[in-house]
């Protein structure tokens, strides 16, 4: 019995790879796994140009984020500073009131001294004094006679009418009022004057 060849053998290929034919002269067209080879080269540079460019995007990405985080830093602590200096100036402001407040008391005596003849000598020295310094710091006296009657800034403790005013007058002031810069620490006290028809007038009196 002849021995048959085994049928899984592997075939052996021979590809002859000369670009001139020998046997005509022509030039031979490239084989597809030729083209494919050559074209698959430029497209593994472009691999290589996306790899190199990557880490340089990542990179500004994390720059601009950490720049982001400390302009928010930076504008955090801006605001932080105007408030802890806005409150700073509202204690300080809040103690001066509270501190002149307790010497309104001291300015009625001597408001009172004054109009009896008795604010004299070292006394008188010491009372200019006092209402010089306070009045550097802000303090305005307010209430006088003739004004309109403002309710946010005059406590009214005696009521009239009169034909003589047209509205609302302050006709007596029985104890002044003072404001601390914009703050009004304590009302006026005074007497107010509305105005009432000449006829209603002399129609009460018959």
């Amino acid at each position: 019995m002849t021995d048959q060849p085994e049928q899984n053998e592997e075939r052996v290929v021979v590809r002859d790879r000369r670009r001139i034919d020998p046997d005509t002269g022509q030039v031979r067209e490239p084989e597809p796994e030729e083209t494919a080879s050559g074209e698959g080269e430029p497209a593994g540079r472009h691999a290589v140009d996306e790899q190199v460019a990557d880490p340089a995007a990542e990179l500004k990405a994390q720059l601009d984020e950490r720049t982001a985080d400390l302009q928010r830093l930076q504008a955090e602590y801006a605001n932080y500073r105007k408030r802890v200096e806005r409150d700073r100036e509202l204690v300080a402001a809040t103690a001066k009131a509270q501190v002149t407040t307790e010497l309104l008391g001291v300015l009625d005596d001597v408001e009172r001294a004054a109009a009896h003849g008795d604010l004299t000598g070292a006394f008188k020295a010491v009372s200019d004094k006092l209402v010089t310094v306070l009045t550097a710091v802000g303090l305005a006296p307010f209430g006088s006679e003739g004004e309109e009657f403002d309710p946010s800034v005059h406590e009214a403790v005696q009521h009239s009418t009169s034909p003589e005013v047209s509205g609302p007058t302050v006709t007596a002031v029985l104890r002044r009022g003072y404001r601390l810069g914009e703050r009004v620490l304590r009302p006026a006290l005074v007497a107010v004057t509305d105005h009432e028809p000449a006829g209603e007038s002399s129609a009460a009196a018959e």
